[in-house]
């Protein structure tokens, strides 16, 4: 499917531009029979906190921010499950189910939680009516901060400045694996590892904290990265181009245009078939042509969208027709090989 997210208007041609989105085949999708997912985590134990932003802050002032720890935070693990979540539904790929108890028991060796029973994953299939189950078993990030002050030659005035730097580090490691009880085969793991960095500079000590990221968030924006790598992996991916369709060349045509940007698209086809039925002028037909081609394309019916700017090619040569029919090819041939 397509979405048509914007158009915008350039009074120098008589065309609108729509910019659209166009599916991208996941680079690891899942089998066909894994349309939705129940998500939970198998690694939270005693070992977890949720300390609370300020709190978390004071222990990494009370070592003068220059500090290196394993901080194991629930609500960034909360919030990887939740962003993914997210991220796999709006991408119309899978159905989503987020349980209100998602932190489950595990059992693990000296380093990883070990696979997760298939009695365990039938029942949590069973339970919320899900294909698969999507389990974090494995999150630990280990925090790194600094802080230094230091002085800067301003050349401009010849005078010496300080200022205060402060940087955080993140080292996460993270499993995550799809388990299909259809098969009870781990259809999918992904095993990730990486480092994410904030820094920034101030005047001074106070105005520097003031504004820089705490380590509270930067645990919770870990969790979102994490998130994001592994749901481009197993979903949709939304390629964005532009289209044009004619808007200029009477007011039938305008007024289908202004439905076109309003997203009712059906009643600006109906319009745009009309002329191009019962216009007596080639231009005015050729224009109603593409612009149902277009319409069809975002409708996800390329053939169509062929068929129709061949028509619009053949009432009346346009180089923009040719242009199009060019794309159009190209996308055919593109959703083949998916």
């Amino acid at each position: 499917m397509i979405i048509a997210l914007a158009l915008a208007l350039f009074s120098c041609i008589p065309t609108k531009s729509i910019l659209i989105e166009i599916p991208q085949k996941a680079k690891n999708e899942l089998p066909q029979n894994i349309q939705s997912l129940t998500i939970v985590s198998r690694m939270v134990d005693e070992s977890y906190n949720d300390l609370d932003t300020d709190s978390l802050q004071k222990i990494f002032y009370k070592k003068n921010f220059d500090y290196d720890t394993i901080v194991n935070d629930i609500q960034a693990v909360d919030t990887l499950m939740k962003a993914m979540g997210g991220l796999l539904f709006e991408s119309g790929r899978y159905d989503i189910v987020i349980p209100e108890n998602r932190f489950l028991p595990f059992e693990k060796n000296s380093f990883m939680t070990v696979e997760m029973p298939w009695d365990e994953v039938k029942a949590l299939c069973d339970t919320f009516n899900t294909d698969a189950v999507l389990s974090v078993d494995h999150f630990k990030t280990r925090v790194m901060t600094s802080f230094d002050r230091d002085s800067y030659y301003s050349p401009v005035d010849g005078q010496f400045y300080q200022y205060s730097g402060a940087e955080i580090k993140i080292s996460y490691i993270a499993l995550l694996r799809v388990y299909d009880p259809s098969v009870e085969r781990i259809v999918y793991r992904k095993f990730m590892r990486d480092t994410i960095f904030w820094d920034d500079v101030g005047p001074s000590a106070a105005v520097l904290f003031e504004n820089f990221t705490p380590v509270k968030k930067a645990l919770t924006e870990t969790g979102i990265a994490v998130a994001l790598d592994f749901a481009d992996e197993i979903s949709t991916v939304w390629r964005q181009e532009r289209r044009y369709i004619f808007y200029k060349g009477g007011a039938e045509l305008k007024q289908a245009a202004d439905l076109a940007g309003a997203n009712q698209w059906e009643p600006a086809m109906a319009l745009w078939k009309e002329i191009a039925e019962n216009s007596n002028s080639k231009s005015l037909r050729s224009k109603a042509e593409l612009n149902i081609a277009v319409g069809y394309e975002l409708q996800g019916d390329i053939d169509e969208a062929i068929s129709w700017a061949l028509k619009s090619y053949e009432t009346m040569y346009r180089t923009t027709t040719y242009n199009y029919l060019e794309t159009l090819k190209n996308r055919k041939n593109e959703i083949k090989k998916q």
